[in-house]
């Protein structure tokens, strides 16, 4: 989909991409709660004016090594509730350019170019998906709190 709206979404030396409307807003280094019996894959939860949101680290979320430390927390409207994913610099709204070919990340929709850089884009959709989130915590032999 050339032209589609998304959200940056830094994560270490990689660049991912949010459909914009997913995202419900940016947080700037939100203060985790930490839990201690959740897998890796939850960093904690912090609280948006009155909703208790968790954290997820994104990079952990796709299968790969754990992420940079948190700068923002990208919130996503999920039909479970909020959640964050999180950023390890500032997420910035481009267009996405031209479609360079699919990506081999599990919940991802494809790689695409925007100016000189290639981005991921993420489906949410998949990537928060029930048996995504409980496979990712199995893997650790606990169950993710406060995410199922």
């Amino acid at each position: 989909m050339t032209g589609e709206q998304a959200v940056l979404l830094p994560v270490g030396a990689d660049m991912y991409a949010v459909p914009v409307g997913w995202v419900r807003e940016v947080v700037a280094a939100p203060p985790l709660t930490p839990l201690v019996t959740a897998p890796p894959l939850v960093l904690g939860l912090f609280n948006l004016r009155g909703q208790i949101v968790p954290l997820l680290d994104t990079a952990h979320l796709l299968g790969l090594n754990g992420s940079d430390p948190v700068a923002f927390a990208v919130v996503l409207q999920s039909p479970r509730g909020l959640v964050g994913l999180a950023a390890t610099a500032f997420p910035q709204r481009a267009t996405l350019g031209v479609s360079t070919g699919p990506s081999e990340l599990p919940g991802t929709a494809g790689t695409y170019r925007v100016q000189r850089q290639i981005v991921v884009l993420l489906d949410p959709d998949a990537l928060l998906a029930s048996e995504r989130l409980g496979a990712a915590s199995s893997r650790e032999d606990t169950t993710p709190s406060g995410v199922a």
